[in-house]
């Protein structure tokens, strides 16, 4: 990770979007002494890093973890204050409890490959732990091989991967043309194994029957870099990166819409205001989701052709639809829990390719340990996240209050019937369906990650953090290297690099 210097030419630096990527590459350009403007059409930053309180319940609405925080703690120790001096991260151990519609469970502790490895000998037999183990081994070598020339660079054409002087050996490692599902089925054909491996490809809103193998490392770094908790909720991360703005001269206008990306000569030059308000500057960053850049605030030309040609190739990735529960009392439940079906690929059936809400889901609860986060420090607040289809009304679901109302029901019974007790300590229900998602975060049909990783050719149909036009940039989960918190904000500063580059 490159020291920040302050750069010998100031520029001036508008970021459309308040999205974690777009906070963090604002922080990054204005240590270096650029003047930043960040324009935010919602009325509060941080995306989808929310943290909701609702008559003294609190919520994660968006992530509800945090994994690989040196991202974060590089960004903060870059731009100012180390970010232990400003949030308080804790350990979740254990990290995850899974149950299967068997009846059997495992439950993983946090940061111990050793730990994880005998919960799962102990639940499903030494067979399955032992096949865990060559698992990580494996993803620990896909990890290594993809972290710097591919995660933390910019995106390069395949002609210029080519030139990596270990791209033979870091291709047979790696199997990009193996989707995960094929991959964990020639260690082992444990079931449970597999479901929950499959688990990981929808944290980048994809299928595990068509993600490459390279997803793996995903379970890697959860397991070798831990799963972390912010104190107060997971949100309190976006408001302390909006307090480093602050401190460090940013201009964040909230309830801004741009409704045009402005370009000179195959140049961008600034930024058209929905109000009609024109603003001028030396770059522009978008961190809106990448299909509105190209089809929306751009306007098409030969150049954004490309761009545009790759966004629609690409699958777009789930949804998901939550439940924020306020509960009276406590129960037995950890920080996360996840129920798995008995026929988990009829969700990826029913989300890719029927586009309808899922009749039997996996269920994800996240119950937080952290008394800042309960009513009165004891009563519990479950955020639960079911993924889902996007919201295309007229060519897939249409998530209208009658059908979400509906749906919100229909989860509590499959919750009920798996012994949760939910109905009789009932305090708050509030669901966020992917229409919610869409209007509140300007995602188009409420995609969480933007476009999936579905197929060994979509991270080339991802949005590049490098336009066509000159002087425009890309930052964020719809963008490379992807979704989620820390490949966002090694976006920021893949494009904090390249602007100083540029």
């Amino acid at each position: 990770m490159s020291h920040h210097r302050v750069s010998k030419v100031s520029k001036s630096v508008i970021v459309i979007g308040s999205g974690m990527g777009g906070m963090a590459v604002a922080a990054r350009l204005a240590k270096r002494g650029h003047k930043v403007k960040v324009f935010e059409a919602a009325s509060f930053a941080g995306g989808k890093c929310r943290t909701e309180t609702i008559s003294g319940f609190s919520f994660d609405t968006g992530p509800s973890l945090l994994t690989l925080p040196a991202v974060y703690r590089d960004l903060f120790v870059k731009t100012g204050k180390r970010l232990e001096h400003i949030a308080q991260l804790d350990p979740v151990d254990p990290s995850f409890t899974y149950i299967f519609d068997d009846g059997k469970r495992v439950t993983f502790p946090n940061l111990s490959h050793s730990g994880t490895v005998s919960a799962i000998a102990k639940s499903f037999g030494v067979q399955a732990g032992d096949a865990w183990h060559q698992l990580l081994i494996r993803a620990e070598k896909m990890w290594d091989a993809s972290r710097q020339n591919f995660i933390e660079s910019e995106l390069r054409s395949p002609l210029e991967m080519i030139r990596t002087p270990s791209l033979l050996r870091d291709l047979k490692t790696i199997a990009p043309f193996t989707s995960l599902r094929d991959l964990v089925r020639s260690y082992t054909d444990n079931v449970h194994i597999g479901k929950i491996i499959d688990r990981y490809a929808t944290y980048t809103g994809s299928d595990p029957r068509k993600v490459p193998a390279v997803l793996l490392t995903i379970v890697f770094v959860e397991e070798a870099f831990g799963a972390w908790h912010v104190s107060g909720g997971v949100g309190t991360l976006a408001k302390s990166l909006e307090t480093r703005l602050s401190d460090l001269g940013v201009e964040l206008q909230l309830n801004t819409k741009v409704a045009q990306i402005i370009t000179k000569s195959g140049m961008a030059s600034g930024v058209k205001l929905a109000n009609g308000q024109i603003h001028i500057s030396d770059v522009v960053i978008a961190n809106s989701d990448a299909e509105l850049v190209y089809n929306q605030l751009l306007e098409k030309t030969s150049k954004t052709k490309r761009a545009r040609k790759s966004l629609n190739k690409a699958t777009a990735s789930l949804s998901g639809f939550s439940l924020l529960l306020g509960l009276r009392g406590s129960s037995e439940l950890g920080h996360h829990t996840v129920f798995f079906p008995k026929d988990y690929d009829a969700e990826f059936d029913s989300i890719f390719g029927k586009k309808k809400p899922v009749e039997d889901p996996a269920i994800y609860i996240c119950n937080p340990l952290d008394a800042k986060m309960r009513r009165n420090g004891a009563d519990e607040s479950w955020s639960v996240l079911i993924n889902a289809p996007r919201h295309e009304p007229g060519v897939g679901f249409d998530w209208d209050e009658k059908s979400a109302t509906e749906y919100s029901h229909h989860i509590i019974d499959l919750m009920e019937a798996r012994g949760l007790d939910i109905r009789s300590r009932l305090e708050v229900i509030e669901y966020r369906s992917p229409a919610d998602l869409a209007k509140s975060v300007s995602a188009p049909g409420g995609s969480i990650y933007g476009t999936s990783s579905n197929g060994a050719r979509s991270a080339f149909w991802r949005a590049r953090n490098r336009s066509k036009i000159k002087n425009l940039f890309l930052v964020g989960g719809s963008t490379h290297p992807g979704g989620g918190l820390p490949l966002v904000g090694i976006s920021a500063e893949i494009v904090a690099e390249a602007v100083e580059e540029n």
